[in-house]
């Protein structure tokens, strides 16, 4: 399963807000982008090597050039650092073709957006889409201040200023009551949407379950919490087996073996990027069995399903897991 991906020169490089720098490239061959779906993200091969996944936060349906964000870290290890330090105008980087699990809901009746800090950017490329499709939507936006509020000039006048709510320097003892007020007047058919740290989000969730069903409410993680992708539940299986449906080839998953690489060992390659259980690279379709879910990019419905798996992190709950390969 080879991804693919293209080879670009940066076009344009912008201080979005402290620590926050957005790029812009085109393909190198030339060619067009493929038009991609809001809410989707890429990797990302900086100067030095290390892959990351980055959201797009330009308009979707703008196939000359992608633009995406980056947030310097202070614990980089060599993803963000390397494109603020070493990144220019002109230099050439490596990107994968886009994925999406964050994509806006076709049947809602109006989109709620709720953001915090750089998880503002895929909420923006959903806010493109919004407007061109004369749709309800409000983007509330929380950052520290408006010195750390990426893309604050573009959101701040029109068309974006009439849909955007901007909330500075909520302490946390105030921020449920102002998700509550962000969410108020949410009403049947309203879906919600929300990017920015882990405990951020999960009070959106709770907040916005208390107006909205809870498969009406979509997440984009960042990166895997650091101690659930490790930790099983109760009954969790030492060892299980994993059929491929095609061929019938079976492999012996251990408890200290992904099934990624296990099944690498009888030479199936599935693709992957993260290694967290957060981009989606390596989802794969469940024939028969169950998953032992711990990801952080399927949604609930996804899960309850039992369809699909993420084969980096994720494991068996069944002593046999056959999978679509």
């Amino acid at each position: 399963m080879e991804r693919t991906t293209f080879n670009v020169r940066v076009d344009a490089v912008r201080d979005e807000a402290h620590g926050v720098r957005s790029f812009s490239v085109s393909r190198l061959d030339g060619n067009p982008f493929d038009q991609y779906e809001p809410g989707a993200h890429i990797d990302v091969t900086g100067p030095s090597g290390v892959t990351r996944q980055y959201s797009l936060c330009g308009d979707p349906d703008q196939r000359d050039t992608h633009r995406f964000a980056v947030k310097r870290e202070d614990a980089s290890r060599g993803g963000s650092r390397s494109l603020h330090d070493d990144v220019t105008v002109g230099s050439e980087l490596t990107i994968g073709a886009p994925r999406n699990l964050f994509q806006l809901a076709p049947d809602a009746g109006e989109h709620v957006l709720i953001a915090a800090g750089i998880g503002v950017t895929p909420l923006l490329s959903m806010a493109y889409r919004l407007l061109k499709q004369k749709q309800r939507f409000v983007l509330h936006y929380f950052a520290r201040s408006a010195e750390h509020a990426a893309f604050l000039p573009q959101l701040s006048r029109a068309p974006f200023s009439d849909h955007v709510r901007f909330h500075y320097g909520v302490e946390r003892a105030q921020l449920d009551t102002a998700l509550a007020e962000c969410v108020a007047t949410a009403r049947e058919g309203t879906h919600i949407y929300t990017c920015g740290p882990a405990p951020f989000m999960e009070r959106v969730v709770a907040i916005g379950e208390t107006r909205v069903a809870s498969d009406a409410i979509h997440l984009e993680r960042f990166a895997a919490e650091p101690s659930s992708a490790t930790t099983g539940a109760a009954g969790t299986l030492d060892a299980f087996d994993v059929r491929i449906a095609s061929s019938g080839a079976t492999v012996r998953v251990d408890r200290h073996t992904t099934i990624v690489a296990a099944l690498a060992s009888i030479g199936i390659e599935v693709d992957t990027s993260c290694g967290e259980g957060v981009c989606g690279t390596c989802m794969v379709d469940v024939v028969s069995g169950t998953p032992e879910h711990r990801d952080h990019c399927l949604s609930k419905a996804e899960r309850a399903s039992g369809k699909v798996i993420c084969c980096c992190v994720s494991r068996a709950a069944s002593p046999l897991l056959v999978l679509d390969l």
